[in-house]
């Protein structure tokens, strides 16, 4: 280098600038490049998109018996919009520009992700297959769907079935009740069977091992890793659940006049999966059923805008109360609906609605919450820094944890008594915990255990149809200590009941790590932010809760996961938060099981 002059040394700095300058333009050509395929990509899937949400939303909401028309109308627009996401040219170019990242701004290498996850469910390559899948989901919805259940040959509706299982105390009738809500498996099995080969079939022509494995690929994991990670939450939980599950058996076994069983029979439960076991107990002092007896089922989701106004958000736009579907079919209609509840993003942009069916009992109360949280959220990414490519949660689990913790929130003492519901008389903490427990922790095994390792199972490890329902209760008696009433042979498909299981496969976890999260962000809102006992909290009115969430939820996908949980919290993923807030309940129940037999076994 001593013998290099300057003015050499100049010539090489100049060279090195005027290629660095060349590279710089280089890099311009190819960002713009980039920006027009995603705008042109963007503006026909926004539009196949809505078709498609406008179809889905007709053929859940109206179901007429033999009428198919819905349901053709809706695999047309469901296969357009497969055609387009799955287009080979769509695919090549996507995976062209994502191999020069270095040139990629970060939301650009997002979108693109973005484009190469949706072709996974519709690759051109296998076009007959996807057109297959499709009509086989549709055929799958319908039969799901348009069911009618029985009871004494008398019709039953959901509601009916739920609220049967809630409050009835005749064994021999909470049987029947329980084995009508399991007979729609029967005709779900055949087309579960040909799905579970098609959706594994269309995501491998795109590189994905199984169906299983592309949908964990989007929270950035491998299948593995997953696993490791749900497990991990089950065992910490376990202790906690152990002392529910034993409590739960000597409880329901002196209510029932019955010898205290090993595993819970599931027709004792007041849930048709035993996911949910909140109502075996009645806090005196807070019967919110009573409360909400008087009030029509409009004033449930009018109170629910009203708490997330009372944060700041805005009104909910005109579209939503004209649009949305909240309430159960008419009593002698001649059709039927989607019963479950959910939210929609028709077209990725102003166009909101919920599917519900809303009714004045403490269930919809918390639902109704839950479900203008996921509306919420959809708002707040809508708007121009968030392309709608990304306009869904950071993940899966966000959005649902958002929907959850407006739920839970919803539901403690200092907020009911705030919006006039309370019935005046203070309540046994230690009860309302047991109760919370008894829907939040009980969730996690089944949710952790018999829903993640049935989809696991059937996806990724194949398993075999012959075993479907055996499986199905190995697992519920191993991870939810829950046995069916009887033998029940291969001719049931009690997993396929499940609607999950048809209409929205193998993410189930989804709810699992939502309420990990959304006791990350509870801890954090109550002790940061409110200064409160997170088991007695009051959001309503306080609009920093609002910025909070504001703020968590406004960049949907645009940003990691993991950064934005970091952010908010101060953590990574973790039970932590959801451990310490049902600690005090936990040692209340260990000194209750005294001197009893727990029969479940430490994961």
């Amino acid at each position: 280098m001593k013998n290099i002059t300057w003015a050499a040394c100049v010539a090489l700095v100049v060279l090195a600038g005027c290629q660095s300058g060349a590279e710089g333009l280089e890099r311009q050509r190819s960002r713009a490049e980039v920006d027009t395929f995603l705008a042109s990509y963007t503006e026909r899937f926004q539009t196949l998109y809505r078709d498609a949400s406008q179809a889905q939303w007709e053929a859940n909401t109206r179901i007429v018996e033999g009428d198919t028309t819905a349901s053709e109308r809706q695999k047309a627009a469901d296969e357009a919009l497969a055609a387009f996401t799955g287009s080979k040219e769509n695919i090549e170019r996507a995976r062209a520009y994502l191999a020069r990242k270095a040139d990629l701004t970060d939301l650009q290498r997002r979108q693109l992700e973005a484009v190469l996850f949706r072709a996974a469910t519709g690759p051109q390559t296998v076009e007959a297959l996807v057109k297959r899948r499709i009509a086989a989901e549709s055929e799958q919805n319908r039969k799901l769907y348009g069911f009618t259940f029985r009871l004494d040959g008398a019709e039953l509706t959901p509601n009916e079935i739920d609220r049967s299982l809630r409050e009835e105390r005749d064994l021999e009738r909470r049987r029947k009740v329980w084995d009508s809500s399991k007979e729609v498996g029967v005709g779900l099995r055949p087309g579960l069977v040909e799905l579970r080969g098609m959706r594994n079939d269309v995501v491998r022509a795109l590189g994905y091992r199984d169906f299983f494995s592309y949908m964990v690929s989007e929270y950035g994991m491998s299948a593995d890793e997953m696993v490791e990670t749900i497990e991990r939450i089950n065992r910490e939980l376990r202790p906690l659940f152990r002392e529910l599950h034993t409590w739960a058996r000597h409880e329901l076994a002196a209510r029932y006049g019955q010898p205290v069983p090993d595993l819970l029979p599931a027709h004792w439960l007041p849930n048709r999966w035993g996911q949910d076991w909140s109502s075996l107990v009645e806090v005196e002092g807070f019967d919110l059923d009573r409360e909400l007896a008087s009030k029509s089922p409009e004033w449930l989701v009018r109170q629910a805008e009203d708490f997330y106004v009372s944060l700041g958000f805005e009104r909910l736009p005109e579209v939503f109360w004209e649009k949305s579907s909240l309430y159960p079919a008419p009593a002698g209609a001649d059709w039927k609906k989607n019963t479950h509840a959910s939210a929609w993003h028709i077209d990725l942009d102003r166009d909101v609605r919920s599917l519900m069916s809303v009714e004045p009992n403490t269930e919809w109360y918390e639902t109704t919450h839950h479900e203008l949280g996921h509306i919420y959220y959809y708002l707040c990414y809508t708007n121009p820094d968030v392309p709608p490519l990304l306009r869904e949660g950071a993940n899966r689990a966000y959005h649902e944890a958002i929907g959850s913790l407006m739920g839970l929130a919803a539901m403690q003492p200092r907020f009911v008594e705030r919006i006039g519901l309370s019935a005046g008389k203070a309540a046994d903490p230690m009860q309302l915990l047991l109760q919370e427990a008894l829907n939040y922790v009980v969730f996690i095994p089944w949710s952790t255990g018999t829903m993640f390792y049935f989809e696991k199972e059937l996806y990724h490890d194949e398993l075999p149809p012959e075993r479907w329902n055996a499986r199905w209760w190995e697992l519920a008696a191993r991870y939810q200590g829950i046995a069916p009433p009887a033998p029940r042979g291969e001719e049931f498909c009690d997993g396929a009941t499940k609607t999950h299981v048809n209409d929205d496969p193998a993410g189930y976890y989804d709810y699992a790590l939502s309420f990990v999260l959304l006791f990350q962000l509870h801890d954090t809102i109550a002790r940061k932010i409110l200064e409160q006992d997170p088991r007695d909290t009051c959001y309503y009115g306080d609009q920093r809760v609002g910025e909070f969430l504001s703020k968590l939820m406004t960049p949907g996908a645009s940003a990691d996961w993991r950064e934005l949980l970091r952010d908010a919290t101060g953590s990574d993923l973790s039970a932590k938060p959801m451990l310490d807030y049902f600690e005090p309940l936990r040692l209340w129940l260990v000194e209750r099981n005294r001197g009893r037999t727990c029969t479940l076994s430490d994961l």
